[in-house]
């Protein structure tokens, strides 16, 4: 199993069809930077700020 992920991939061998969309990835950017996470004592709460 190491070996499968030891080797960087080239472009010729990824897959097309794995690729995301823009809209995907701009959905994710825009949610990770509205997540926030607070450390309390040994609590962690997580809110979104929108």
């Amino acid at each position: 199993m190491q070996k499968m992920y030891s080797k960087t991939s080239r472009l010729e061998h990824v897959n097309k069809n794995m690729v995301p969309k823009e809209e995907t990835i701009k959905f994710l950017l825009d949610y990770s930077k509205a997540l926030s996470v607070i450390d309390y004592n040994k609590l962690k709460f997580e809110a979104l700020l929108n």
